[in-house]
């Protein structure tokens, strides 16, 4: 995609932040817009045009990217008083990133496309150090020659971009991922504490089990680097594990498929929110069974 062409980016978090400036240091130009006016006065010093609205961003852009908490709030800032659909120009692509249901993403496009509007999802995976190198793994939903206009500018966010299918489907993938992340998570967790009760060190576990049948990603990524030490700051928070779990059950029952094992899961995160572990990692899910049964396991105990 031509580099002339302004990018709009609304949502400046922990996400939406890194992604904006490796747009920036890419040689794009950028016109940025939080509810946190700290956030966007840090980016305007890298370079980004500072606006006050996200109507201002939409009335210039000619590509809008959206890095919101929820659809809820995406509805708001697309169709809401103020929202950039009424901003738009025709033509405009808007690529929403957010981590939301299909059928929310739908509804999106289904008002964006009278307006000749293009709306596409594209929700990502790879953290906030996937963020900042560039390196996310994106899942595409868009019809054919929307994906292949806008793939010059997902490059320079992602390393791996995926399309997935049609508008719709990007959200579904992710979905399906982070719903197994979630049971996954949910059930080393109740390894670990059998484990221990058994008699088995921590170490012990993870030495054969990272050679075994059992081993999987959460393992991986959460066994030694926050669960035997203790630490869960930083990593990816329980309050988002917990939000996508609700969002899988969502579309489950839209779609009429019972999902007995994320029910399920679900709860265990609920439980750990319960106990005010919402912005903690998700493997601080550890602490909730730790408590009921009397077996410690953090720290490598």
């Amino acid at each position: 995609m031509n580099k002339s062409k302004k990018i709009g980016f609304i949502g400046l978090g922990a996400m939406g932040k890194p992604m904006a400036l490796n747009l920036l240091k890419a040689g794009y130009s950028v016109l940025a817009f939080d509810i946190n006016q700290n956030m966007v006065d840090e980016i305007a010093k890298q370079g980004a045009v500072p606006c006050t609205s996200s109507g201002e961003v939409a009335v210039a852009a000619d590509v809008m990217i959206t890095s919101l908490p929820n659809a809820g709030i995406v509805e708001v800032v697309m169709v809401g008083s103020e929202g950039i659909f009424s901003q738009c120009k025709a033509g405009t692509t808007i690529i929403d990133m957010s981590s939301v249901s299909p059928s929310s993403t739908l509804k999106m496009a289904a008002l964006a496309k009278p307006l000749g509007i293009d709306y596409v999802d594209a929700p990502v995976s790879g953290g906030t150090k996937g963020a900042e190198a560039g390196t996310l793994t994106i899942m595409v939903g868009a019809d054919d020659a929307v994906f292949e206009q806008i793939k010059p500018i997902l490059e320079v966010i992602g390393s791996d971009i995926y399309h997935v299918g049609a508008t719709g489907t990007g959200d579904a993938v992710k979905i399906v991922n982070n719903l197994m992340l979630g049971c996954n998570m949910a059930i080393l967790a109740e390894a670990l504490i059998l484990g221990v009760k058994c008699g088995l060190k921590v170490e012990t576990m993870q030495q054969i089990i990272s050679k075994s049948s059992g081993r999987s990603y959460v393992m991986d990524a959460k066994l030694e680097k926050f669960i035997m030490k203790d630490s869960f700051e930083g990593g990816f928070a329980m309050d988002l594990q917990h939000k996508d779990l609700g969002l899988a059950l969502e579309a489950g029952k839209e779609n009429n498929i019972p999902l007995p094992m994320t029910a399920l899961a679900t709860q265990i995160f609920e439980s750990g929110k319960a106990s005010g572990l919402g912005r903690e990692d998700m493997s601080a899910i550890i602490k909730v069974w730790e408590k009921i049964t009397n077996v410690k396991v953090t720290g490598g105990e």
